[in-house]
């Protein structure tokens, strides 16, 4: 890895653990269901960004499965998808609630 690369995985590393601590403490203040699943985003993002720096360092391996015709890696497509996935969830829920009053 390069400098560059390293100062930015050390970046992404301190801000999305910020990020993923912060979520966790909110997680024990509130039990609201669409709150919980911005954690679950924030936590998730934060896997995939650890994930990305042990498969650069050589330490995991992504499997690739053919999806679509195109060699893509399942855990990578998954890591990426699922925070988005969970942000998309907890709006359409606080969507719903503003509605209902």
């Amino acid at each position: 890895m390069t400098e560059t690369e390293i100062i930015f995985f050390t970046i992404k590393l301190f801000l999305g653990g910020i990020i993923a601590f912060l979520a966790i403490m909110l997680w024990s203040k509130t039990r609201d269901f669409s709150w919980m699943f911005l954690v679950f985003a924030a936590v998730t993002g934060y896997s995939a960004i650890v994930f990305d720096l042990l498969l650069k360092l050589g330490f995991v391996t992504a499997k690739e499965i053919s999806i679509l015709g195109n060699e893509i890696p399942l855990v990578q497509l998954v890591l990426s998808v699922v925070p988005s996935l969970f942000v998309i969830i907890a709006f359409i829920i606080m969507l719903s609630k503003s509605g209902r009053k």
